[in-house]
């Protein structure tokens, strides 16, 4: 069978000179302690993943344990997992060294005898961004779903395509993979709350992907302990926009974890002298989340509140956007303006940003530098958008890029659906 290797799409995001130009002239290739702050992430509104780790984590680091966790010997990693057990309201925690190994080893905890099958948002990680993991290291279906209100699942979606019939033919659903936040935003706990009930009625497990919990939370949606208690496992990121170099963590009741342990090994994911990776994320989560299960102190409701400023500079200047803004993601509706996510790149490229498309991340790195740069690109994408308001058919624009939906999705790797 003929592979297809054609270009990645990100790739192709980039292609001409003058984004390289700008994206040269915004980096550093000067000899200086990466470590300092602002870094590289200051101009780039890409994604949180975006965010570069911190003196003080390097310092961390310098003076953290060296010991063995793969033997559950390391006292910094052990501290850690103690830690966010209890912050999150669990027994216990594992350390593993991504959002995506997070889902992938929860998930396959979870499922032990297929068939079976997980019901998630289609707009979901663990269906679009995790390279097929719940099929290949799970034997499971996936059943996405598309929010009918357009924002959330709901337990009308989920009682509509959950399989809990006995019917031989069909392929049972023993896990629900909610993520929150998604697309920026929040779940509400109390429709959490009625999943979870059916869910345990119907001998479900429930799984959330957190990988931005930390962000619902410091929007005062509830508290960490609120949500996470209410799932049989969550997974949480501390490298997004907690800004640590590496690093995830999973949470759930002591078997379960101690289950999730050896299926971490299993994948490749035991670390011998995981201090170094332990250390940085406790000083991401106390500085980046807070101290408390309510997030205070931290430098995420900073980033929410910068967020709500870029999106106000968008609707003012007459933009509309493709998502309400609840927590630290401004969604641009390029589509009305006419403009491709490849053209948005290139603006916001001539300023020195990088953007992969209408989906903006104010992570809590971004400066004000950067928003007044952003300021001069929505200028040029509203101006350009007026020019083409006549004689170019909808969801085209004159580079002959369709665009029926420019906003990109998350990563700007598929187009969005």
């Amino acid at each position: 069978m003929a592979v297809d290797d054609r270009p990645d799409p990100i790739s192709e995001m980039a292609p001409n000179e003058a984004i390289n130009e700008a994206h040269s002239a915004a980096a550093t290739h000067k000899r200086v302690n990466a470590w300092q702050q602002p870094g590289p992430a200051c101009l780039d509104f890409r994604s949180d993943t975006m965010t570069t780790p911190t003196a003080s984590m390097l310092e961390a680091i310098m003076y953290t344990t060296l010991q063995d966790d793969v033997m559950v010997e390391d006292p910094t990693t052990n501290n850690l997992e103690s830690y966010i057990a209890e912050l999150a309201g669990h027994e216990a925690a594992l350390l593993v060294m991504s959002g995506t190994m997070g889902n992938q080893v929860a998930l396959r905890t979870h499922l032990t005898a297929p068939p079976h099958s997980v019901l998630c948002d289609i707009r979901s990680h663990i269906y679009n961004y995790e390279a097929g993991g719940v099929s290949s290291l799970s034997s499971a279906m996936i059943l996405p779903i598309r929010p009918r209100n357009g924002h959330h699942l709901t337990l009308e979606d989920v009682k509509e395509h959950a399989i809990v019939s006995s019917d031989v033919h069909a392929c049972p659903t023993r896990v629900i993979s909610l993520e929150n936040t998604l697309d920026g935003m929040i779940m509400p706990l109390a429709e959490v709350r009625r999943i979870a009930e059916f869910a345990r009625a119907h001998d479900i497990k429930l799984h959330l992907d957190g990988a931005r919990i930390w962000e619902a939370v410091a929007a005062n949606a509830a508290s960490l302990p609120d949500y996470c208690t209410l799932f049989d496992s969550v997974s949480m990121c501390f490298s997004k926009g907690l800004g640590a170099p590496i690093g995830s963590i999973i949470v759930g009741s002591k078997p379960y974890i101690a289950h999730a342990r050896r299926i971490r090994k299993m994948i490749g994911g035991g670390t011998r002298q995981a201090g170094v990776i332990s250390a940085a994320a406790r000083v991401a989560v106390d500085e980046g989340f807070g101290h408390g299960p309510n997030g205070e102190g931290g430098n995420l409701r900073a980033s929410h509140a910068r967020a709500r400023n870029v999106a106000e500079m968008w609707t003012s200047r007459g933009g509309k956007l493709a998502n309400p803004t609840e927590t630290n993601m401004v969604w641009l509706d390029l589509a009305r303006e006419g403009i491709s996510a490849t053209e948005f790149a290139r603006l916001a490229a001539e300023e020195g940003l990088k953007a992969f498309s209408g989906r903006l991340v104010v992570h809590y790195q971004i400066t004000d530098e950067a928003v007044e740069r952003l300021g001069r690109v929505m200028d040029a994408v509203l101006r350009r958008g007026r020019e083409r308001e006549t004689g170019v058919a909808d969801g085209e624009t004159t580079d002959g890029v369709n665009n029926s939906n420019g906003n990109g999705e998350r990563y700007g790797s598929k187009e969005s659906k």
